[in-house]
């Protein structure tokens, strides 16, 4: 009878370290949706706005330049206000830029409202992942952060969905002036979803036990993992607790050069393997293959369903195989993917079911991999006292990449082809398995303090 007790406790553990895990990583559903909203509105604006492939490149970044200030900020913010109070300003945010976006009749109109709304998506994408790996024990850390990029495509898969759905109510007229509005519209019902969610969350203990609230942060983790659980976790920060807090210097010192170096080059890699190019510009990829607008369509959302799905299998492989064994077998499969799909639009007659088995299993690959495996890393392997800033500075050198990849991905195709853009992303997916096989490090099954333990020791 104690045994099921004991069982039944353990349950009522992992059902609240769930519960608040899911709520948090809503916040990657608004990243997903910006990404998928942008791919079916996009041939819309470029019609009634007339937008050259600068301008229209401009308007698709320009989320990502809000995004990459807001991950900027979200450090200091977090570290002083909390990670729970960010949060519901990220919530704010993405509502408000969501409305913006809705109702201008200017380019600058929809870039200001996109850049507001990126604020909210880029305070999310950085403190999502940190807010779970710092509530989460550590047997199960990979794949509660996961749920953050599970989220993502969770986004993109129902918004290809609604897109599709708005862009069919009317005629090409009414597309062109009000669908668009529709779709960006309907972003504020997430929004305010979030919000209202993350007022029922804990403050995280991490974050607590920097504030000097040892008693509210040992309540915190007594209801994530337990009463013993908890004690010997708070026992293992309190032995970290002399060293306070970091300061950017710091984070900059000899000491934690490595897991910095780890930190943003992952998130670089992330984007620069040319992922959002597919999501963003999807449609446009397979236009180009001779597709047409409705068949187009439906290949993009294969392109969500796949995404979906293998995120799916990511949770149930992160935590088993580990996260450098995923990133090493994604990158491979990518680069192969990549090479291949620039030497189909090479071709004179570019193979069109060819092109899109080889886009499906690039994105495959990534939805195993560095999908939600850099997020997690991210979240996991800087010191508590550091982690808020040092999580930043990785977020906002992943938005900068985004941002670089999606303002140039049209003008790389109008300048150097499609074909060669491609291999181009292909190189650095190459370039990205010798970095993870040499340098970065092996995080399953290990707590916060233990990683810290480690790269103290290397």
């Amino acid at each position: 009878m104690q045994q099921n007790r004991s069982r039944s406790g353990r349950q009522s553990f992992k059902r609240y370290v769930t519960i608040y895990s899911v709520i948090a990583a809503i916040g990657g559903f608004l990243f997903g949706y910006d990404t998928a909203v942008i791919s079916g509105a996009i041939g819309f604006l470029k019609t009634r706005f007339d937008m050259d492939s600068g301008l229209l490149g401009w308007t698709v970044s320009s989320l990502i330049v809000g995004a990459a200030i807001g991950a900027a900020l979200s450090g200091s913010s977090s570290d002083r206000f909390g990670r729970k109070r960010t949060l519901l300003a990220a919530a704010a945010l993405f509502t408000v830029g969501s409305i913006g976006s809705a109702v201008p009749d200017s380019v600058a109109g929809l870039v200001a409202a996109r850049m507001i709304g990126g604020l909210g998506v880029g305070m999310a994408s950085t403190l999502t992942p940190l807010y779970i790996a710092e509530i989460a024990p550590a047997r199960h850390r990979g794949r509660l952060v996961s749920y953050y990029q599970f989220a993502v495509v969770t986004g993109i898969f129902v918004t290809f969905f609604i897109n599709a759905a708005i862009a069919g109510i009317g005629d090409d007229r009414w597309d062109v002036e009000y669908a668009w509005r529709w779709m960006f519209g309907f972003g504020v019902v997430p929004g305010v979803l979030y919000f209202a969610l993350l007022l029922a969350l804990p403050e995280s203990p991490r974050w607590l036990m920097k504030q000097k609230r040892e008693v509210d942060a040992l309540e915190v983790l007594e209801k994530m993992n337990g009463k013993e659980a908890a004690k010997e976790e708070l026992h293992e920060m309190l032995r970290l607790k002399d060293e306070d807090v970091g300061s950017i210097r710091e984070l900059f010192g000899r000491s934690l050069r490595l897991p910095l170096i780890v930190g943003v080059l992952l998130a670089v890699f992330q984007q620069m393997i040319g992922i959002n190019a597919i999501m963003y510009y999807a449609p446009e990829i397979f236009k180009q293959t001779g597709a047409g607008t409705n068949a187009a369509l439906v290949q993009t959302v294969l392109v969500g369903v796949v995404n979906f799905a293998f995120t799916l299998v990511a949770l149930w492989l992160i935590d088993r195989v580990g996260r450098r064994s995923l990133l090493l077998i994604g990158a491979c499969l990518m680069t192969v993917s990549l090479i291949v799909v620039g030497i189909c639009f090479r071709a004179e007659s570019v193979p069109v079911y060819v092109v899109l088995f080889f886009i499906l299993l690039y994105v495959a690959a990534f939805a195993v991999s560095f999908g939600p495996v850099v997020w997690v890393m991210i979240a996991e392997i800087f010191p508590t006292r550091i982690r808020g800033r040092a999580t930043a500075i990785a977020s906002l050198c992943l938005w900068a990449a985004d941002f670089a990849v999606s303002q140039t991905f049209p003008m790389l195709v109008d300048s150097i082809g499609t074909a060669s853009t491609f291999w181009m992303f292909g190189a650095i997916a190459a370039a990205a398995i010798v970095f993870c096989a040499k340098v970065v490090p092996e995080t399953k099954g290990k707590s916060l303090e233990q990683i810290e333990r480690e790269w103290s020791s290397r």
